[in-house]
């Protein structure tokens, strides 16, 4: 027999091989398909232990070029800003994809903020502790010319919160090999002036009081369940 039709066969044995190994591994199963619809703007309150909406301030808001990209990546977003009764502004904005694949991935704010412009004067990792769990979470300063805004964020893959980067990574990998598709959140509060410190701490009195005024699955969804379980 022909060497080279042997190597031909043998070659093309290999490669459908590979392709149906590819196909085996390829996850197929999204989590959201098995959950319970829900909603981010009625499940946030507008209303919380002294907060309420206040619509003449708007998170930063994503450029236009960026607004395509952002519909392709979440299903729901939600942007407000609350105020309470001292004058204090905490600004929250939450994104939800339902498919958290290697295309589809959290547009994460070190990178959105410069890429409007802001400079990213300060980042690092951080724990934020909460009555239903402590959150691995992003510290963040960002500054574009006087406008000084300390950022907290954190982001759940599954039903976890993890600490973005390789853990985000890590744990899209884990889900991809059981042949599932997690969903992610991302939460971000931030807060305009230059006093990081007393920023941090309200956005941490924030955070809580809004956990604190959501039923358990609105929690869950927020937190990851498994965070809120233990």
């Amino acid at each position: 027999m022909n060497r080279r039709f042997v190597a031909s066969v043998v070659l093309g044995l290999a490669m459908a091989g590979t392709t149906a190994l590819t196909a085996a591994l390829t996850p197929k199963q999204k989590i959201a398909d098995a959950q319970a619809n829900f909603s981010l703007d009625t499940m946030i309150p507008t209303r919380f232990a002294g907060w309420t909406v206040d619509a003449s301030v708007v998170p930063l808001a994503p450029e236009p070029s960026q607004k395509e990209m952002i519909a392709a990546l979440y299903d729901q977003t939600l942007s407000r800003t609350y105020v309470n009764a001292q004058g204090q502004r905490v600004m929250l904005s939450i994104a939800y994809g339902g498919d958290q694949s290697k295309q589809l991935q959290l547009h994460l704010p070190e990178v959105c903020y410069v890429a409007q412009g802001f400079d990213m004067l300060k980042d690092r990792t951080d724990q934020l502790a909460t009555g239903y769990g402590t959150v691995p979470v992003k510290r963040l300063v960002a500054r574009q010319n006087t406008r000084n805004e300390p950022i907290t964020y954190w982001v759940t893959i599954g039903d976890k919160a993890v600490m973005s980067g390789v853990e985000q990574k890590m744990s899209r990998l884990m889900y991809g090999l059981s042949g599932r598709i997690p969903d992610g959140m991302l939460v971000r509060v931030s807060t305009l002036g230059t006093d990081e410190a007393g920023a941090y701490a309200l956005q941490d009195r924030f955070v809580n009081e809004m956990l604190g005024a959501l039923d358990k699955n609105g929690r869950a969804r927020l937190l990851g369940a498994a965070t809120t379980h233990g």
